[in-house]
């Protein structure tokens, strides 16, 4: 998603497109176990940035938290539109397999401009649900809710907990790229093996879509 993001970022700096703002942020940190104060625990109960409190049931799920603080930061410096991205879940990868990202969305009109874009781009979405009855299986009893869900249902319940950090009056939408990220061949734009940008070519045209 980092790399994504960063592609995304030059490919639009070199463009120059007039009339354009557009904020680029990456939410990273050490991710190194550690017997230290700080490392993260089974059982833990951290606080985001707007004081939600989350209870750590999963410590493979790391992403999502700073993810989380990475959206509410980005809405205080005043974006009123946001996407978000990154290879987030296996559970994408098993619905929808390697050749298509999931993407989730707050508002059908922003949902649709990512679609038209990615398809001017030659790559693949596919809009998934963000089935609020899952958020269920979110539900701590010690904190505001834990940073995973149940087993099935592991994209949405993603999905859902990132929604959680979304003003009602921002459009959102997130894409998982946890299948497209790699190829193990040359397959369509992917011309060799290995990383293959996905969703740079999207985001790109999102934000200038007069390509």
């Amino acid at each position: 998603g980092a790399a994504a993001t960063l592609g995304a970022a030059a490919a639009i700096a070199q463009l120059r497109p007039e009339g354009v703002e557009a904020h680029f942020v990456i939410a990273t940190c050490e991710n190194m176990v550690s017997g230290n104060i700080g490392a993260l625990r089974p059982g833990d109960i951290i606080r985001a940035m707007d004081g939600t409190t989350i209870e750590v049931n999963n410590t493979d799920a790391e992403g999502r938290l700073t993810l989380a603080d990475a959206l509410l930061y980005c809405q205080r410096q005043g974006a009123t539109e946001v996407v978000d991205i990154a290879t987030l879940t296996g559970a994408c990868m098993i619905a929808l397999g390697g050749d298509i990202a999931g993407m989730w969305s707050n508002s059908d009109e922003f949902s649709l401009l990512l679609q038209t874009a990615a398809k001017q781009a030659g790559e693949k979405v596919w809009r998934m649900p963000l089935e609020e009855a899952y958020f269920e299986g979110l539900k701590s009893d010690f904190a505001d809710m834990k940073n995973t869900g149940p087993r099935f249902g592991g994209a949405i319940t993603a999905a859902l907990f990132l929604s959680r950090f979304i003003h009602k009056d921002v459009k959102w939408a997130h894409l998982d790229i946890a299948g497209t990220v790699w190829a193990d061949k040359p397959k369509g734009l992917v011309t060799s093996a290995g990383g293959t940008g996905t969703m740079v070519r999207t985001l790109t045209h999102f934000v200038v879509p007069d390509l």
